[in-house]
């Protein structure tokens, strides 16, 4: 088939790899080159990477919404187009023009987490399992009917990093799988119950209130990881919490308090009496550190507390 592509990151140019493998992919579309590293310098996206490497013809226009992109991507005649985290509205008229429509793959059991950020706040919300569904788009937020569905497990160790890799390999062999069976594929109007809606991830939500419970700061350390990082004040500056783990063991001391430090680990109390090990942090200009390599320059007294 003839198809247009529509994507950014690298969840999207996975998808891209095995689709150009497969089928005619007649455009790229992805978002334009932004500023980012050190010396903010323009960065390609995953997607724009990756159809360099294969060849393939890109468009990359801020909005879908003007009249000339339309027109060009009409001019293409697509059987399909496949979406996959563009980051761009699709107008109704863009909507319209392939042949069978536009495909999106999302990577969340619809209508479950509907919108932006659906990995990290299935983790966030203790879900014990997530999947990807490729769905007709419609021009409502993640509405449409869903044509096939893959449940993924969401194990207590996972990361928003390693769930992504999982529901990013997963996604790229359904819609492989999906369009090898267009247009013979029956379609399942989403269910009217069980909505809910991940809204984009807010840097403000990244640091801990340590009155919470130990459960709820793990789940919100592995949902930031990488991105924005669980964060909490000490001594005046702030530490980024990379990784962490539930400690099956009671204190009374306040919440945030720190109960104990050694190589491994930097246990601290929580909100429920709870203690909660931190493994990997990192403090303002410096790398990402294991407690130990972190101990070296920055020692934490016990009995000293995080979030003040």
């Amino acid at each position: 088939m003839k198809l247009i592509f529509a994507g950014t990151p690298l969840f999207a140019a996975t998808a891209l790899k095995a689709i150009a493998a497969e089928h005619e992919v007649v455009c790229v579309l992805t978002q334009p080159d932004r500023p980012a590293g050190r010396g903010m310098r323009l960065k390609p996206s995953a997607v724009k990477e990756t159809a360099l490497k294969l060849n393939l013809p890109i468009r990359q226009p801020e909005t879908l919404k003007h009249s000339d992109i339309q027109a060009a991507l009409s001019s293409y005649h697509a059987d399909v187009m496949v979406v996959a985290a563009y980051g761009l509205l699709l107008p109704k008229a863009v909507l319209a023009m392939p042949k069978m429509g536009c495909l999106n793959i999302h990577a969340s059991l619809l209508p479950r987490w509907r919108g932006a950020a659906p990995i990290q706040r299935a983790i966030e919300a203790g879900d014990k399992e997530t999947g990807i569904c490729i769905m007709q788009m419609d021009e409502g937020l993640d509405t449409g009917d869903v044509l096939h569905r893959s449940v993924i497990a969401i194990d207590d160790t996972d990361t928003a990093a390693t769930l992504h890799d999982k529901l990013m390999f997963q996604g790229a062999k359904d819609i492989v799988a999906v369009l090898q069976q267009l247009p013979n594929v029956k379609r399942q109007p989403q269910p009217t119950g069980g909505i809910s809606y991940a809204k984009k991830i807010g840097k403000d939500e990244a640091f801990i209130d340590w009155k919470q419970s130990a459960q709820h700061i793990d789940r919100q350390i592995r949902a930031f990881n990488p991105f924005p990082v669980a964060k909490t004040l000490y001594q005046g500056g702030v530490l980024k919490i990379f990784s962490g783990s539930l400690k099956d063991e009671n204190t009374e001391k306040p919440a945030g308090t720190i109960v104990s430090v050694d190589k491994n680990a930097i246990e601290v109390a929580t909100g429920d009496g709870k203690i909660i090990q931190i493994h990997e942090l990192q403090t303002a200009g410096s790398r990402k550190m294991t407690v130990a390599e972190f101990l070296n320059g920055s020692p934490i007294a016990v009995g000293s507390r995080f979030g003040e």
